[in-house]
Formats: C-alpha cells, structure tokens, sequence
C-alpha cells in the first residue's frame, strides 16, 4: 500500500474515511473488504483536490507509478454525498501512439483504434474544453490528433503522466465552478463541499475472449421488488450498456439475448456480489461491472436508482430482513415521496410535450377532455369519460363539478387557492397560476401563445406534482397504497407523538382520512354542504328572506339536511373527535355572477330580476376575504350558527347510540375578539340545552376558536377564557399577517423568492419568523390563561415536514391537513421523533 500526504492507495486498512475522500473512496474500500475484485486504486482526498484547482499538483510520476507502466486508468469523482455530484468520469487515460500499437496486437486494430479515438474526444471535449464539433463523425486517431493539433497549435500529449495531470486539474476546477455549486447546494451541500477523486486501473472490456461492460442491480427500479435488472453490452466500456440501442439483458429474457445465456457463472457470481453488499453494505446496491477475457470486476457501487415506490419497498424490505432498524427505515425516507405512492403519476420516460406550466397545486396526474364548467364536468362524469376542469379560478359553486373532475387547472391562484385547497383534499391533481393560458370561457378555447388552439373535449395531461400542462395523453403509474407503504404507515404511527387529524368535509374525505388512519377530524368546512343544487335554493331562500322568521323558515328546511350530514360523519369516525367549523364564507359566493344565473334564480324564488339583482348588488363587498364572513355572520345573522349548532347535537344525539360516545368539538372561524366568542357561545350553549331539554339525552361537546387573524393570536389569553381548544388557520393568518391576496400572490412569488424577498413561498412553507412567532405568542398567552387548552394547526401548511417540526417544539397536541397529505405528516412527525430519541 502507497500512502503519501496528497493520495492514498485503496486497500482494506488504509485510512480513509467519507468526510476526507469522499463517498465513493470510501464505498470501493468497503468492497475491497468483502473481497469483491476491485481493480487497484488511488484515492485524493479534499484538501489534494482543493490544491490541484489552485495549481498544486501532487507527485505525478509517483501517483501514476502506482499502477504500473503501460497501465491505462480511469478517473471518478468522489463527493462526501453521492447526490451532490461531481464532474463526469474520464476512461482510458495513458492513452498514446505506443499503447494503442500494443493494443493491436492484443485486442485487434479496430479495438485500438475505437479506444484511442475515444479517448482523444473526450479528452479534447470534456477535459480541455475545445469544441466538439471537430470530432464528430467517423474518424480514426490519425484525423482526431489532426483536430486535435489545429485546435491546440500543440500534438496531442503522450505522457500518461501529463494526461492525468489535465484531467486532475480539469475536475477540480470544474467543481469550483458557479453551476457546479448552484446544482450542489440545490441538493443541500454546504458551500465549502469538498471533492475527492479516485483513480483506478481500467478493466477494458474490450478483448478475445467474453469481455465487455455493464450495469446490475437487485431491485426492481419501480417497485422495488427483488429483481435482477440492468443491462451488459460485449466489448464495451463504462455505463455504454445503459445507453445502447443492442445493450443486452443479463438474465434470461424471452425479449432477447441475455449474459446469462453464455456466462451463468459470471451471473451467479454478480448475483453473489448483489447479496453480499445489500446484507453488508445495509442498501441495494447497483453494481458496474466488466468482463475482461472472462474475468469479472467491480469497478463502482453505488445506491440503485429507484422510484419513491420503490423507496418505500426497498427501505421496508431491508428492516424486515434485519439488516437495518425500524427507525432507520423510516429515517430513509423523505417525506414528500410518498406523494409518488399516494397519486398517478406520469410515468418515467414518458415523452412530455409541455403545453405551459404553472404553480404544482396538488401532486398527482391525470388525462382528461378539457372542460369549462362545473355542470359539464358533472354531465361528462355521469358519462363515464374522464375530464380536466379548467377555469380562472374555481369558488365554491364549483365543488360538485371539481368532486367530478379527474384534475383541475386554472389561470389565477397560488399554493392555497380555493382550487389547490380543494384538490389536494379531493386529492385530485392540479395546476394553478398557469398565467400564459388565454382561457375564453364563452368561446370554449384554452390557448397558449405559440401553440395551437384547445377546444372543449381537447385531450389534455395535467402534472400536478411539476406543474407541467401536456399535450394529449401520457403513460401513468397508478398509485400504491398496500403492501410496504402500509407496514412504513404503521410504523410511522407506533413512532410519532403528536397528533395527525384530516381536514375532510365530505363522507368520501372521511372515508379516504379513516383509511390512512387518521386521529380523528380536525377540520370539516361546512359551507361545502350547501352547494348541493337541492340545497343551494333553498339557501338562496334563507339569503333573500326580509326578515328573521323567514330566514329561520329557510333554515329550518337546511336543518335535516345539514343533521344527516353529521350523522354520517360521526358515525363513520367512530367516536373519533370531529372539530366542525361553523358557517365561514362571505354570503355573495352563493349567488350567481352571471346573466342567466340570475334570471334562473329570479324564477325559482319567484321575484323580479330586478331585485335580484339589487339584492345581489347590495351584498357585494370591496374585499369579501375581510368582511361580512365567519363570525362576523355568526353574530349579525345568529340564526345560521343556530341552525347548525342544533343539527350538530341532534346528530350527536342519533350517532351515540350506535357506536362510541360523539363529543363534536364546534370551532368558530375568524375571531377576532373575546366578545365575539361569548355572543356565539351564548347561542350555542343555549341551543345545547334546549336540545336536551327536548330529547332527554344528555350530551358533551366542546367549543374552540380557529384563529386566523393577528389580534386572535395577540388576544388569545382572553379567547381561552372561553375555548377549549384554539386551532391556528394558517392560510389566512399568512394572508392577513403579509397583506397578501393568497389567490394572487402566485403572479409574483417566484421573483420575491429568486431574489431573495423571502427565502421560500410562505403560502407553501409555514414563515416560521413572523407568522409562526404570531403563533407562539397566541399558544403562549392562551396556555397560560387556560393550562389543559388543546393547540392545534388546521391550515394546509400543518401537511409539511417543518411545520410539524414547528408544531412539536410549540407543545402543540396535533395537525390537521388534506387526507392526502397525512402519509407524509406521519412519516415526518415519526422521524422528528426518533431524531430526538
């Protein structure tokens, strides 16, 4: 073994380690270890590269007299991370007019000459950086030194020494670069990232006898499934098989000719190798391989490609055989992967026409004809044919035609619009902000400039996890909620030590919440049970009554409505806690907007146009996000929160008695003040009381406040005087802690966050600095009014990894988010709790 301050020879003893030399020195002294053949190595470490890009270049001849004379090498980047990177690998290095005579006579001169030339245009290209253009084409080594010369004014170099001193020297600098740092700092390197390299002796893979190069590993890529994978190409060097049109299998496939069929040995040993770095090394590994006359090296391991299902399955699989803990398994998994198990999504490989792109509002894919409005999506539904919905931007009228969609885009929106807030609930995919669409909703057209034009029942791909709008249909990958992914959510549960709630506001969400085993609902809108036609006109009705016995008249025919829906809901949670929100938006959202809508409405309540109109008119508000909504109508238009206080006791009452005691948990939305609450609380308690009084059945529930505004979180040791729990909207309290239109933001948030405004979207990522202190103040200043307050997050944030960190270190009890954002809320609220095991 040769160790000398600027390198070291790789061998089962030497001192190296991954901080110093980086992950792929250390990973080929780790099969070294298992006495995999390794061809003989060199490995530099940081500091030795950091001196080559500054112009110190260790002992040359020593380093090079490592491998012998004659001797041709290779040279590989060795980062600390494996997904940081590193420049591309040089082959064949040392070659020269000498070398490729001799390997004429050994190899044939068709293998010397394709070497060399080979040889020369990467070292011209990738190490020199001259134009590549005068190497395309057929060309011999005679016309590449030629072009090599004009270029250079200098021979092409024939000194191995000074051969691999270039390309040192090149891969340092390279990883110095601005691209190279961007792209690694991307992925979470810190700016000082070192680079090692390894220099390692070619096994050609060009020869007589069986020779040639390849790539294996044991996991299907997929699914992760044990599976021998990989291709191998005869006379070959590199990764060449992965790319070759003729590359062959390398086991036994009726699709064509297979290493296996002419070597069973060689398989049986790459087999062997697979096991033994999966049990020792603790991952599945790929391995590159060559065959040089027979004889077998592995040149390089590293982790095996692998989709998030695969993921899953590969991490589950190696904790279940023992070679890794539980906790590591779970430790092993980003969290957001699981969005690729839990939605379609386009298939990999897949050829992508991209129409335009917008703001990734709801992970997923789909395929569908474009349609433009709720009713034609329903009426496409009930057809039995697949749709996309696309609007400007969706409102609530559009639930029961986004519930028949199979994804939804729209021009204007951001992360939490009316649509992304929706669909990710739905779990449907969707796109928001896509800006470049030209939508005329009259005409049935959706263009983007540059393209052609898409009419109604056009065929289109939304991409919901990118944001990609494509042209005509695309493969999918249907989604995978059994097998590995239900053992890593069990898992998860055992693991994690705050609560997961879903926000669902129909039995379909709470049928979804239940089968990835939430704890329970912690927030159900109610608004979304008014937008069924049969009950819009009748609450149209209650919106245009003249007066309070009218209004409650109206009310008293939504009653049954709105108890039957509680009824199903507690029956389905089975005693799990439901936190329902009283009625939240401004009343105007109920109305129609157009022509049409407006006369039909006129006919059903049986009044002139004209007031209607006026009436409509009349309710329009300047900025309808801080007006007439929430409790504002709680305590101006009291007889709505009455109605739904008595349908939720009623339903109590009926869904105690076949299950689990219910204890509804009732949250007002939008305070702002103490008084507010006691109003509220006052009718709420008395309708409770009424309700038993008239049934003589005996009932709890508790009441709470979402808080979603600055004054809420700053007064929140009054509220608690009246709450037992206080749940923190964090939708609007981003908005109105901002000043920022949600539904607009998306216009301009990219270029705040390129330059630095705010280091991410804060209607993506929870602002822990200013909305999340608003947050502390309000748990603060609550707890200490009220010690057993329950403190909980019900915004779309609570989904994400770092809020649920947040929420953890805030002694908050849980997170309520989408149903399909509870996998990656358990998976990360499990590994925030072995982290502090």
């Amino acid at each position: 073994m040769l160790t000398t301050p600027d390198f070291t020879e790789v061998t089962p003893t030497a001192e190296l380690r991954t901080a110093t030399h980086g992950n792929r020195a250390k990973c080929l002294q780790r099969l070294m270890r298992l006495g995999l053949p390794v061809p003989r190595t060199v490995a530099l470490g940081f500091d030795t590269v950091r001196a080559i890009a500054a112009g110190r270049l260790p002992d040359m001849q020593s380093l090079i007299g490592v491998f012998g004379p004659g001797a041709l090498v290779s040279v590989r980047s060795s980062s600390q991370m494996a997904d940081w990177g590193g420049p591309g690998t040089i082959l064949n290095i040392g070659m020269s007019d000498a070398k490729a005579a001799e390997l004429a006579q050994t190899h044939g001169q068709d293998a010397a000459d394709a070497l060399y030339v080979s040889f020369i245009r990467s070292y011209a290209v990738d190490v020199l950086r001259l134009d590549a253009d005068g190497y395309e084409g057929t060309m011999t080594p005679r016309l590449a030194k030629a072009a090599f010369e004009t270029e250079t004014d200098d021979p092409f170099p024939q000194d191995p020494a000074e051969q691999l001193a270039e390309v040192l020297k090149s891969m340092a600098r390279a990883w110095e670069g601005t691209t190279a740092r961007l792209l690694r700092q991307a992925q979470g390197a810190p700016v000082d990232a070192g680079l090692g390299l390894v220099v390692q002796e070619m096994a050609l893979g060009i020869g007589q006898g069986l020779s040639g190069s390849g790539v294996v590993q044991f996991a299907a890529p997929d699914t992760g499934e044990a599976q021998v994978t990989g291709r191998w190409l005869p006379q070959a060097q590199g990764r060449a098989a992965l790319s070759e049109s003729d590359a062959q299998f390398i086991v036994q496939d009726p699709r064509g000719r297979a290493l296996e069929d002419v070597a069973p040995e060689i398989v049986t040993d790459l087999r062997a190798a697979g096991r033994l770095t999966r049990e020792r090394l603790r991952e599945e590994m790929q391995l590159e391989f060559t065959l040089m006359n027979g004889q077998l090296a592995i040149l390089d391991a590293v982790k095996s490609p692998r989709s998030g299902r695969a993921e899953v399955a590969i991490a589950v699989a190696l904790a279940e055989d023992g070679i890794i803990t539980r906790d590591e398994a779970m430790m092993r998994i980003p969290p957001f992967t699981l969005n690729q198990l839990l939605h379609r999504q386009v298939a990999p490989g897949a050829v992508r026409d991209v129409l335009t792109r917008g703001i990734a509002g709801a992970p997923g894919a789909a395929t569908g004809k474009i349609v433009f409005s709720a009713s034609v999506a329903q009426a496409m539904a009930a057809q039995g044919e697949a749709c996309i919905l696309v609007r400007r931007e969706t409102s609530p009228e559009d639930i029961r035609g986004m519930h028949a969609a199979q994804a939804i885009l729209t021009e204007r929106g951001g992360m939490t619009s009316h649509a992304a807030v929706i669909a990710r609930g739905l779990g449907l995919p969707c796109v928001t902000g896509a800006i470049r669409l030209q939508l005329d909703a009259r005409k049935k057209t959706l263009t983007v400039p540059g393209r052609r034009i898409f009419h109604e029942g056009d065929v289109i791909t939304l991409d919901g996890s990118t944001g990609d709008i494509l042209v005509g249909p695309v493969p999918l990958v249907e989604p995978a909620l059994g097998g590995a992914f239900a053992t890593l959510m069990d898992w998860a549960d055992a693991a994690r030590d705050i609560g997961i709630r879903a926000n669902a506001d129909t039995p379909e969400d709470a049928a979804m919440a239940q089968r990835f085993g939430v704890d329970g609902i912690g927030l159900c809108r109610t608004e979304h049970m008014f937008f069924d036609p049969a009950r819009l006109t009748v609450m149209r009705e209650m919106i245009f009554a003249e007066n309070p016995a009218d209004r409650a008249a109206a009310l008293d025919r939504l009653l049954p409505m709105q108890r039957a829906d509680f009824i199903e809901l507690f029956q389905m949670m089975q005693g799990q806690p439901v936190t329902i929100r009283l009625f939240d938006p401004p009343l105007h959202e109920f109305l129609p907007g157009d022509r049409d809508g407006i006369r039909a409405l006129a006919e059903a309540l049986d009044l002139p146009v004209s007031r209607v109109q006026a009436r409509i008119e009349s309710l329009q508000e300047f900025n309808p996000m801080l007006g007439m909504r929430g409790v504002r109508l709680g305590v101006t238009v009291p007889e709505i929160y009455e109605m739904q206080a008595r349908a939720i006791f009623e339903a109590t009452i009926k869904a105690s008695t076949k299950g689990a005691p219910v204890v509804p948990e009732i949250m007002i939305p939008l305070v702002s003040a103490r008084r507010e609450v006691e109003l509220v609380k006052a009718r709420v308690d008395a309708i409770a009381a009424e309700v038993k009084s008239k049934t003589g059945q005996e009932f709890t529930y508790r009441l709470g406040v979402m808080v979603e505004t600055p004054r809420a979180c700053l007064r929140a040791g009054d509220i608690a005087d009246h709450s037992a729990f206080l749940s923190f909207g964090t939708n609007d309290l981003t908005q109105m802690t901002y000043g920022l239109s949600r539904d607009d933001a998306g216009r301009f948030m990219s270029d705040y966050v390129q330059q630095g405004v705010f280091p991410e979207d804060p209607f993506q990522q929870l602002d822990i600095d200013g909305v999340g202190e608003l947050m502390l103040l309000g748990a603060a200043r609550g707890r200490a009014a009220r010690p057993d307050l329950v403190l909980s997050i019900c915004g779309e944030h609570a989904g994400h990894p770092g809020t649920i960190a947040f929420s953890r270190k805030a002694g908050f009890d849980y997170v309520s988010c989408s149903p399909f954002r509870v996998p990656v809320a358990k998976l990360a609220a499990a590994q925030l709790s072995i982290q502090d095991k």
